[in-house]
């Protein structure tokens, strides 16, 4: 793409863009003051800002919000495999590596394999200084809830 050329619009940008409208059209993401980006074919990035309302008793983070940050990154890294079929988590596992104390969280998700029915994808969570923080790895499975029929995911045509 050269200066002034207009960005490609494919199948797959237009399902990507959806997804986007899907994860901010989510009520349980107006808690949150974070913003999902599809940056390729099974790869997703979502910034988060953690805040002391996030956080237990101890001043750091609640598990609760990292489970919640991986699971979404790893979720629509899947997803974008899918054009048909919102998924579901089957099962996911997480490890800790550090707390959080606040501030700027970026959770990276990347698809792993599988295509048809189960899909396995990995996350992973970079604090400010860019240290990951913590990791997770999910299976999803396809449900019947055509992505069409959600609010807030958008595309008119999608491949």
């Amino acid at each position: 793409m050269t200066d002034g050329e207009a960005p490609e619009v494919s199948g797959a940008n237009l399902h990507w863009r959806a997804l986007e409208g899907l994860y901010a059209s989510a009520p349980i993401n107006h808690k949150f003051r974070s913003s999902l980006e599809i940056v390729g074919e099974g790869l997703s990035r979502i910034t988060f800002l953690i805040e002391p309302d996030c956080f237990h008793a101890a001043g750091a983070a609640h598990g609760t919000i990292y489970f919640k940050m991986l699971d979404d990154a790893a979720f629509y890294a899947a997803n974008t495999l899918v054009t048909d079929r919102f998924l579901l988590t089957t099962s996911f596992n997480l490890h800790f590596s550090k707390p959080i104390k606040g501030g700027r969280v970026v959770a990276e998700g990347r698809w792993v394999s599988g295509r048809r029915r189960v899909l396995v994808a990995e996350s992973w969570l970079l604090d400010e200084e860019g240290e990951e923080v913590g990791r997770g790895t999910g299976t999803f499975m396809r449900s019947r809830i055509a992505l069409s029929g959600l609010p807030g995911y958008t595309a008119s045509k999608v491949s």
